[in-house]
């Protein structure tokens, strides 16, 4: 075992599960949630952090913040300790209480958005709340995961390479779509280097990256309320909608075999699920990126009768439209 003084010296990137016994999937899940952040977002957030420093923009004094539904801001938040800065994380009601206590406990300041933006949903509010935080003071450091080249930059470095290194033979890698930075890196590594792989993106029913109507979703993580800056179509060979109930179905599933996986992971291991019950053929090598574990998902994808509980007076349903 290593040996560290900081914590993203530590990220597991070659644990991989075979969903053959679990749910008779020919499908190998490459587990990205053991880190001391607990997603793949420590990956990204660490390659934005690191420019920013590098780019002379994080300064003595500077504060860090970000709009984000929860696992980068966990991300951010341990760099933000690990580094000296103060951080704000600019959230929504969606957001799981776990991991706004989380935030908190590692000394981030957290901003929840209560009413969404008219058009843009809880991920409009949430940037133009940050926008106008930076306009009125020069301390704030917006990395932005939405632009930021860095987002989709460090799953070009690591994450796809990684992959490529343990599968060789790959024919299919499967997505999950929310800021689109670990789609994009991999999409391009991939089209670069093993052209031959087959990219398909998972999103969520209710988000609108790929050019679909707007709907509820209440599972933090995968899909938008506004167009993924970062998007770029031509990378992606298909495209995959979940429903959040499969979603769900598919992370208690999972956890009734032991594994414990957030949103994300049910949303991405769905909709795998059903392609590979079309297009599946023998000595078909297929792998899906899980970002992140469940333990913060206990109070709702975890807790009976959820989402079916959850009424229009509850503020994680209170729009149609959200981040």
């Amino acid at each position: 075992m290593p040996v560290i003084s900081d914590p993203v010296q530590f990220n597991e990137n070659e644990l991989y599960v075979d969903l053959r016994a679990a749910l008779g999937l020919p499908l190998y899940l490459k587990c990205e949630g053991f880190n001391f952040a607990g997603s793949i977002k420590l990956k990204a957030a660490t390659e934005m952090v690191d420019a920013a420093e590098r780019d002379g923009l994080l300064r003595p004094g500077s504060v860090l913040v970000e709009s984000s539904s929860g696992n980068l801001g966990v991300a951010l938040s341990v760099i933000a300790a690990s580094r000296g800065y103060r951080f704000l994380c600019v959230t929504d009601a969606r957001c799981n209480q776990p991991t706004i206590r989380l935030m908190e406990a590692l000394g981030a300041q957290v901003h929840v958005i209560e009413e969404p933006d008219v058009r843009g949903g809880f991920l409009g509010a949430r940037m133009a709340y940050v926008a106008a935080l930076c306009a009125s003071d020069d301390r704030y450091v917006w990395l932005n995961q939405y632009t930021n080249q860095g987002n989709w930059k460090a799953h070009y470095r690591t994450t796809a390479p990684a992959i490529a290194r343990r599968f060789p033979d790959l024919d299919v890698l499967f997505v999950g779509a929310g800021t689109t930075g670990t789609l994009m890196g991999c999409a391009r590594w991939f089209w670069q280097w093993r052209r031959r792989v087959r990219i398909v993106a998972v999103d969520s029913v209710g988000s609108v990256s790929f050019g679909q109507a707007p709907g509820r979703r209440l599972i933090p993580g995968l899909g938008t309320s506004v167009p993924p800056a970062l998007l770029d179509e031509s990378y992606v060979d298909e495209l995959i909608r979940v429903d959040e109930t499969d979603a769900v179905l598919a992370c208690r599933r999972l956890a009734a075999r032991g594994f414990l996986f957030g949103g994300s992971t049910g949303t991405v291991v769905s909709g795998a699920g059903r392609w590979l019950a079309d297009h599946g053929h023998a000595g078909l090598v297929s792998v899906a990126i899980a970002p992140d574990l469940g333990e913060r998902y206990l109070d709702t994808v975890y807790r009976a009768g959820w989402p079916a509980d959850v009424t229009e007076t509850e503020p994680a349903a209170a729009m149609a439209r959200s981040a």
